[in-house]
C-alpha cells in the first residue's frame, strides 16, 4: 500500500510524463528499475536519450525541487543511464540528463524542465 508521499510522487511523475510529451518527448521506459537504483523516465528527444529525473513539491517549505537532485543522486542516476544504454546496445547515442519539477500549490502549480541538469556522474 502507498503512503502519501508515495501517491504524490507517483501523481508527479504522470504529470510529468504528459508534459513531456506535449514537448514532443518519446516515452520510452517509466520507473525503470534495476539493482543499482531507479530513473523515473527515460524519453528520446529527437536523437537524443534524455534521463528524468522527477522532483514534486507542495510547497516552497524545503526550497526549489532542483536542490533535491543532489550530487549522491546524480552518481545513482548515472550509473543506471549507463546500465541502461549498455543493456539496451544504445552505448553509442547521445545521451543527457533532464529534471522535471513540479510545485503543486494550492493557488497554482509550475512545472519546468532543466535540460543538461547535470552532466554524467561517477566514482
Amino acid at each position: 500500500m502507498l503512503n502519501q508521499r508515495q501517491i504524490f510522487g507517483e501523481k508527479g511523475e504522470s504529470i510529468a510524463v504528459r508534459y513531456l510529451k506535449k514537448k514532443g518527448y518519446k516515452i520510452l521506459e517509466k520507473n525503470y528499475r534495476t539493482k543499482l537504483g531507479e530513473i523515473d523516465i527515460i524519453a528520446k528527444d529527437k536523437d537524443t536519450i534524455v534521463f528524468v529525473e522527477v522532483k514534486s513539491r507542495r510547497s516552497w517549505q524545503f526550497g526549489n525541487p532542483k536542490g533535491a537532485v543532489t550530487p549522491a543522486k546524480q552518481r545513482k542516476i548515472s550509473k543506471v543511464a549507463l546500465y541502461y544504454l549498455k543493456t539496451n546496445d544504445r552505448s553509442n547515442a547521445k545521451a543527457r540528463f533532464d529534471v522535471v519539477t513540479i510545485t503543486a500549490t494550492r493557488d497554482k502549480s509550475k512545472i519546468e524542465i532543466i535540460k543538461n541538469a547535470f552532466e554524467l556522474a561517477y566514482e
